[in-house]
């Protein structure tokens, strides 16, 4: 009887197999830059560590040594509403509005819990979303928790995406376009001084970024890419996390003070949920201090992946990257796990990237670099190809 309850889970991992999607979760060991599988050691390329921080033991023990036992909590052990609301909060959240220029800033667990409660905190019968096609799952569980309607235009199409607000504008109390600065799977880039003009031809459109994969990498300061372009403050949501190149946890919202006010009143994953450890708010803090001084490793993460994009060119692939993700499209499940397997052996770490993450017929291999990686390295990689 037991077995019958659970026969349609076992049916559908069958068919997942069949196609060449099933997941697992790895058994592997990290050293560094290197993954250990079984009996094989490979060259990371799958980590979102663009400035190699969460490896830098250097950086680590300078943190380590400003930790004692008066300070090193290792839970929160409440919500921020009771007792989590820790001051290192403020200070992580003053440190954000001061670095941006912002009136103030929101801290949260994650990114996805982050992006998957704004848009649902915000949005009412009289909103309209408008989103890019490819923007991330959290993102896309946000919106349909939103519960509004909502239109998901061709990705970077903006045609396509004017098209849409010259139709619905009208009709609609608030419009909110939802985009990536940095898209996590092809690598490119949104023009967010275009999106910040169409905006401002409309008295009801609000702009949401998310920079998960340029803050710490794009930008003088390692803003990220609405510093670059140098539209920050016109941006009404301008998120990202800790989680990739600053090397810690959490997400973050830099905004206008009655946005945050909004969000602590309505947000259900800020408000019923135990609040980040202070120790992980120290570190934050601690890296988030440190930013603007690492120049030097943009620069190097900015060359290895311009050389890297050039030798896949060279090689045939079609890589429309404009960072330092670079996927190398292969298009059969099957075929680009196959592909993986061969480049691990071959001592890089590199992951298949499969339906339902990317659409049919597009898996790939996504190469995710790092500051640290050598030139001569790259040149190996790009042999193996």
């Amino acid at each position: 009887m037991e077995k019958n309850r659970l026969h349609s889970f076992a049916e559908e991992l069958h068919e997942l197999k069949k196609q060449g999607n099933c997941r697992e979760l790895p058994w592997i060991t990290q050293q560094g830059n290197t993954i250990r599988k079984g009996e094989q050691t490979s060259y990371n390329l799958s980590s979102n560590d663009y400035l190699d921080l969460a490896r830098d033991t250097a950086l680590r023990e300078e943190f380590l040594q400003s930790l004692d036992k008066d300070n090193a909590f290792f839970s929160a052990s409440s919500s921020r509403l009771l007792t989590g609301n820790h001051m290192l909060y403020t200070a992580l959240e003053t440190q954000l509005s001061m670095m941006f220029g912002t009136e103030n800033a929101l801290v949260f667990n994650s990114g996805y819990h982050m992006n998957m409660g704004i848009l649902p905190a915000i949005c009412h019968s009289g909103t309209l979303i408008l989103a890019d096609k490819w923007v991330h799952a959290s993102l896309i569980d946000g919106i349909r928790l939103s519960k509004a309607p909502h239109f998901r235009y061709r990705h970077g199409d903006h045609a396509h995406l004017e098209e849409l607000l010259a139709r619905y504008a009208s009709r609609f109390e608030r419009i909110i376009i939802v985009t990536e600065s940095i898209f996590s799977m092809d690598g490119d880039c949104t023009d967010l001084g275009y999106l910040v003009s169409l905006k401002h031809r409309y008295a009801n459109v609000l702009l949401y970024v998310d920079e998960a994969h340029a803050v710490g990498v794009r930008g003088v300061k390692g803003l990220g890419c609405a510093e670059e372009q140098d539209c920050i403050a016109e941006i009404d949501f301008l998120t990202g996390t800790f989680g990739k190149a600053l090397a810690s946890l959490g997400g973050y919202l830099v905004c206008r003070q009655v946005i945050r006010d909004y969000l602590v009143n309505k947000m259900r994953t800020l408000l019923f949920t135990t609040a980040l450890p202070p120790v992980n708010l120290m570190w934050s803090l601690f890296v988030l201090k440190r930013l603007d001084g690492f120049t030097e490793r943009r620069q190097q993460l900015h060359k290895n992946s311009e050389l890297l994009k050039q030798q896949i060119l060279a090689k045939g692939y079609d890589c429309h990257s404009e960072s330092h993700i670079l996927p190398l499209i292969i298009g059969d499940s099957k075929t680009a796990v196959l592909k993986a397997e061969d480049l691990q052996r071959k001592g890089f770490y590199v992951l298949p990237i499969r339906p339902p993450t990317v659409p049919e017929g597009t898996s790939r291999i996504r190469i995710s670099l790092t500051a640290g990686i050598k030139t001569s390295l790259i040149h190996q990689l790009a042999a193996s190809l």
